[in-house]
């Protein structure tokens, strides 16, 4: 489960995590030994039903703390929006929490933060948005309430004032996140050069200001009714709640909002890149850095498992290969990273280099090809293996002592479940990265990662300014008395 660096959850304030980092019920007597890598594989215990008019409810019972996470993934982001018509999802999680039929305008915040809930905010990638609170288990009523009003009647207080209101937030935002930031319009050009248009992963999640600015209010209602319907989103309840009732909880708060037509599935054409596409750019930054990216197999399909193996071998750690080679030996790098990032249209697998001061941006590249190419021809040793899968494994289990917020146990049910159609399916993510070996890593790789389909974006500090010419002082004439 790899982290977006372009999703965007901005909205609401940042809030204290502090007593919801808890252990998961049940895992320990879950756990079964892996064979060699010295970490237990743990199962997500969940239950799960459908309602009536759609809504797929994911549940998992956890009584450690008094405390209860509600999450709701709507199965929409970027790439649901058609061209001329980017941003709508993530203006719709700024929408979503100014008020609808029974909550007036900003309330959301004041009535979940007065019962003591945190973690509550949203974001939005380019797969899916999502919405999420964590409450004390005796506020669980309130919580879906706020949840199935908004879902259920949004439109009924959306104005153009509203909407006006929003896109002007929203503008402000891609200047502050994407505009005026280092390294901000770089991180936009490189998904462009990766998803040329249309594909509607061509740029950021946030839009354009000209596709903002174009949005009518008829355009934003047909969005809505569209993709934030109950046959379109599914709903995880995850800590203390009562297993006798919360069905009918559930069910007595979503259940009388009809069911729509459902979404139509996205025609996205993926075209292979077949070429290296280069791009240079000058940014208000101090540091040159420089980002390869490759289009890769999409999340969970043969492939993104060793993809994701091989990020962590290059750069998880100081004896990974791009740490060890860039930022010790060589000494030219600050900072390094390497990612799978896993997508349904096509995941993006990309090394990021930020250089020290004075080095060029091709001096930057010209250090780091020879690393990142280096992986297809020497594969990793079995340490080097060991030590990616136990980050991985690591960093996956870490999730699950958290119920809810910025992937906890409930945003993995989420994750599994959207992607795979299984909310169960942490096991055999265990299971697929454990069958990677050095070969298979190393085949794969040297497939996918080539310099011919490449995508490669330079960042350079602007040249510094030419010293002023020197001044001079014309002689008097007549000469000294």
């Amino acid at each position: 489960m790899q982290p977006s660096p372009f999703r965007l959850n901005n909205v609401g304030p940042r809030v204290p995590t502090v007593g919801l980092r808890v252990a998961a019920v049940g895992v320990v007597a879950l756990l079964a030994p892996l064979a060699w890598a010295g970490i237990a594989t743990p199962e997500l215990n969940f239950t799960q039903f459908t309602l009536p008019n759609g809504l797929q409810v994911l549940l998992s019972e956890d009584h450690s703390v008094p405390l209860t996470s509600v999450e709701i993934w709507y199965h929409v982001g970027a790439k649901s929006e058609v061209p001329g018509r980017s941003g709508f999802a993530h203006l719709f999680e700024h929408i979503m929490f100014q008020g609808s039929r029974d909550v007036g305008e900003d309330l959301y915040f004041k009535y979940l933060e007065g019962a003591g809930a945190t973690l509550i905010n949203g974001t939005t990638d380019f797969d899916r948005t999502n919405y999420f609170e964590t409450v004390p288990s005796n506020q669980l009523d309130l919580a879906l309430w706020l949840e199935s009003d908004r879902m259920g009647f949004l439109l009924d207080t959306l104005s153009q004032a509203r909407l006006d209101n929003q896109r002007d937030v929203v503008r402000k935002e891609r200047q502050q996140s994407t505009e005026n930031v280092p390294y901000g319009k770089a991180e936009e050009q490189f998904y462009k050069q990766l998803f040329p248009a249309p594909h509607p992963y061509n740029g950021v999640v946030i839009g354009s200001h000209a596709d903002l600015q174009a949005a009518t209010l008829d355009d934003v209602k047909g969005f809505f009714k569209t993709y934030y319907v109950p046959n379109n989103a599914t709903l995880a309840v995850v800590g203390d709640y009562n297993p006798l009732t919360i069905k009918d909880e559930i069910t007595k708060y979503f259940g009388d909002i009809p069911r729509a037509a459902d979404p139509p599935k996205e025609q996205i054409t993926l075209v292979p890149h077949t070429t290296e596409q280069r791009l240079s750019l000058t940014d208000n930054v101090e540091l040159a850095r420089v980002y390869f990216g490759w289009v890769t197999p999409s999340s969970f399909q043969p492939g993104d498992a060793e993809l994701t193996l091989a990020a962590n071998v290059l750069s998880n750690g100081k004896a990974s290969r791009l740490q060890k080679a860039l930022t010790i030996d060589k000494a030219i790098a600050s900072d390094v990273s390497a990612s799978q990032y896993d997508l349904q249209h096509g995941s993006v697998f990309s090394v990021q280099v930020t250089g020290n001061p004075g080095e060029t941006a091709q001096q930057v590249e010209d250090a780091a090809w020879p690393v990142i190419q280096g992986l297809a021809t020497t594969p990793p040793t079995k340490e080097e293996l060991n030590r990616a899968l136990t980050a991985w494994q690591a960093t996956t289990l870490r999730q699950l002592q958290s119920l809810g917020g910025f992937g906890g146990k409930a945003d993995m049910l989420n994750y599994y479940n959207h992607h795979t159609g299984d909310p169960g399916y942490l096991p055999k993510d265990f299971a697929r990265m454990e069958a990677v070996t050095p070969e298979s890593l190393a085949k794969v790789y040297g497939e996918q990662i080539k310099k011919d389909n490449r995508v490669v974006v330079q960042v350079s500090p602007p040249a510094p300014a030419a010293p002023a010419a020197p001044t001079t002082t014309p002689a008097k004439a007549g000469g000294a008395k």
